[in-house]
Order: structure tokens, then sequence, then C-alpha cells
């Protein structure tokens, strides 16, 4: 039977009992406002640092929104593409920022070690595959990184490519080797274990209502608590709580859908012969790696529709079937979509709005590694007053122009999925 009810991650989260809502009145040094990868990450920064009275808060359950949704993927980047990186920072300052994700991965590789969680990580690296006949945009690639950032992609020729991945959709490709692939919920949950297992307070079911300026300080109100806080953390992601208009309308929330097949089992072989995750070159790219019960987790599109199980089953069926049509009749056990947060210069938002209010969003479709790293500035802000945050200062809370923002937004990627279907077919 298809359970398009729930997500594959969800039905195979590990069992940790649940967080308890937060009731009463209480005193806190930092409450942290959403539960996913950017709050846990703070949360287990600020701990690791020794700082005490940390609350973490969510709406839902900890990684309910992109966290515990994604496609898995854990490497180095940000939405914005590194040549543009580098023609709005200049070469030191987008290296640094670079690199910063980089170290990212390394620590999440380190944490998942360190606290032992049940993440199912495959540290097999991640690979880019050629949509199209030319190579140009393999190599400027794989040649800019070297050149610039000190970071060695590895070619794959057709024949090694295809030897990986039995299709003929794809030409050559390069794989990213200092990259993972992990289920993303159980990593959020491990992380929640890992703050609350040094102090951290982590409530679910603990919706903010309302936060404003008291004293020196922030007053947090739940339905059933009251918490006075030297510092606010929002990182809601593209779940936004309506505590702050600016840091709102800040992002716009964009849907991106993920399916899972049933257990292939042998037929896996058939069409992937690698334990690497997958993407491609087109802008509106399919993702997918194998999963270690023999499934196959495939996503892909951008959209403004948060679409039902049904409709991305069906539309991600179809994108399968272009690139391994020697799947055709598998069965979709699970279909879900999942809102990510997008600012308008396609970079994080990690700042602090006014004293003590502090915000990490808009981390786009590259959200593991970057979501680490805002944790682990904004926990070295708070606990040791440091300023290696304002190196994103140049990437701020511009506005989305919502509602016009999301038809900008979606017409873009039309736009570019037009030159995409329009440059295969020059190709034949």
């Amino acid at each position: 039977m298809t359970q398009e009810t729930t997500s594959y991650y969800r039905a195979t989260a590990t069992a940790y009992g649940g967080f308890a809502p937060i009731e009463g009145r209480h005193e806190k040094r930092v409450v942290i406002v959403g539960g996913g990868y950017a709050g846990l990450n703070t949360a287990l920064g600020l701990a690791e640092r020794g700082m005490d009275g940390v609350c973490v808060l969510e709406r839902e359950t900890v990684g309910f929104g992109a966290s515990g949704r994604n496609g898995g993927f854990v490497f180095a980047g940000y939405s914005l593409g590194e040549h543009s990186l580098v023609r709005t920072l200049g070469a030191e300052r987008a290296k640094a920022l670079f690199l910063s994700t980089v170290g990212g991965v390394q620590l999440i590789r380190s944490r998942v070690a360190k606290y032992k969680i049940p993440c199912a990580a495959v540290d097999e690296g991640v690979i880019w595959a050629n949509w199209f006949r030319d190579p140009a945009v393999l190599r400027d690639r794989q040649r800019f990184l070297a050149e610039r950032f000190g970071v060695q992609w590895e070619w794959l020729p057709r024949q090694t490519l295809r030897e990986l991945l039995r299709t003929d959709r794809y030409s050559e490709g390069v794989w990213e080797r200092n990259a993972l692939h992990l289920h993303p919920l159980n990593y959020a949950i491990g992380i929640a274990q890992a703050a609350a297992g040094q102090g951290v307070a982590v409530h679910e079911h603990s919706g903010v209502r309302s936060i404003e300026r008291s004293g020196n300080g922030w007053l947090v109100r739940t339905e059933l608590a009251q918490i006075q806080a030297e510092h606010v953390v929002l990182s809601c992601g593209g779940y936004l709580a309506g505590l702050d208009r600016r840091i709102d309308r800040s992002i716009l929330p964009i849907a991106t859908y993920v399916m899972v097949t049933e257990p292939l089992g042998v037929r896996l072989r058939e069409a992937i012969n690698t334990r690497a995750a997958i993407y491609d070159t087109r802008f509106a790219f399919d993702y997918y790696r194998p999963l270690p019960d023999s499934r196959l987790l495939w996503g892909g599109r951008i959209s403004v529709l948060d679409r039902s199980p049904e409709q991305v089953r069906d539309v991600l069926l179809r994108d399968l079937h272009k690139v391994f049509p020697q799947l055709d009749g598998v069965r979709v056990d699970f279909a879900w979509s999942g809102l990510m947060s997008y600012a308008r210069h396609q970079m994080p938002q990690i700042g602090q709005k006014d004293k003590g209010l502090w915000y990490a969003q808009a981390f786009g479709g590259h959200g593991v590694a970057p979501t680490t790293v805002a944790g682990e500035l904004l926990a070295a802000a708070i606990a040791k007053d440091d300023t290696a945050w304002q190196a994103f200062a140049p990437f701020g809370l511009v506005s989305s122009f919502r509602p016009m923002g999301f038809l900008g937004a979606q017409a873009n990627y039309w736009w570019y999925q037009a030159k995409d279907w329009y440059k295969a077919w020059r190709e034949g």
C-alpha cells in the first residue's frame, strides 16, 4: 500500500520519546525559535561553548520543516553560484565564505561520529552529472573551484559515468568526494538529543506567539509559557512564525518535491551502481540517491505550489523515467513536499536585527552545511562576542516583495527551465 500521507524519513525516524511543551514562567539566556538545523546547531554550538540557560522552542516537532524533508545531500557551497559569489565579494572574501561550508561538511561528519547519530550517513561523495553534451560547464566549474578555492573535484569521463549511472541521459560528470548523504530527520533528532544531553531545554509543540522588547532583553510568549531572555534567535526557515515583519518579509517560502520508491533489490543496481548521491547540470535539476534498504530517493522541481503527495508522485515518476526507463513500473511508497526559504540574493541571511535579536534563514536548496556554519557563527557571537557573522552582512534582509515575489520566482524558474529545454533540443 502506498504510504503517501507521510515521508519516508518520518516513517523511519529514530524513536526518541519527544520533548515536552514548555509551560510556566522562565528566565533564559538564549531562546531559539525553530527546531530545524539552524536552530539546533546554534543550540548545540552554545552548549559546546559552555553556555547554560539555552532553550529551543519548536512549533511542531524537531526537524518538522525543510530540515527533516530534504534530499539529505551534505556538500559545500550556497544557492548563489561560486562565480557570482566572487563577483559580489571579491576573491578572498568569497573563498573564506565558501571554505566555511567545506568546514561545515567536516563538522557534520565529526558530530555524527562524536554523538553516534544513527542517520545512515554514506560518506561516498556527490556526483554532478552533465545533462548536456557540451562539457564546458563541468570543466569551467572544476577549474574555477580548483584555482579560486583550492577545492578539487574528480573528472568522470563518459564511460566511467555510465558504469556508475546506467543511462544514456548524461555525458561526463565530476565527483565531489568531500560530500556525503544522510537521513536528514534522524540527523536533526540526533543534534537535538546531543544538545539536550548538554543541558539545552528543547521543547516541541511550543509555538511562539509573540516576542517583544522587555528591559535589556526580550519577552517570549507561547500559549502556555512566558520566557524572559537576553537573546532570541529566529530560525524558522520557510515555515514563518510571524514574529518580526521585516525578517519574515525577507524570504520566499518555496516548495520542492521528493519521493521514495519501494525496495528495488537487484533492480537498483541495474540503474545505479554507486553509493554516491547525484544531481545534474540543469537549473531545474533532478537529485537522487540510493538508500540503504535498496530504495531510490528522487527529488526535484521548485515551485510556489505545495502539491499533494499524489501530484508529487506523478511529476517525479515522469522525471525518473526520463533518466532510467528500465525502472518503469516501480512503485512509489512515499511522496511529499516541503518549504525552503529563499532570499532574493540567493544567500543565507545570518545576523542581528536589534540588540539581542538574531536571525538565520534563507538557506535555499543548499542548507545542510550552511545551517551548520550559521549555528557556529551565532553561537560564537552570543557566547564569545565573536564578530565572524558579519561576513554575511552583504546579504542582508532585503524584501522578497511577497506576494508578487512568488510570481517572479516562478517565472524565473520557468525561464531557466525553458533555457535547459532549448539547449537540450539544440543538442538533439
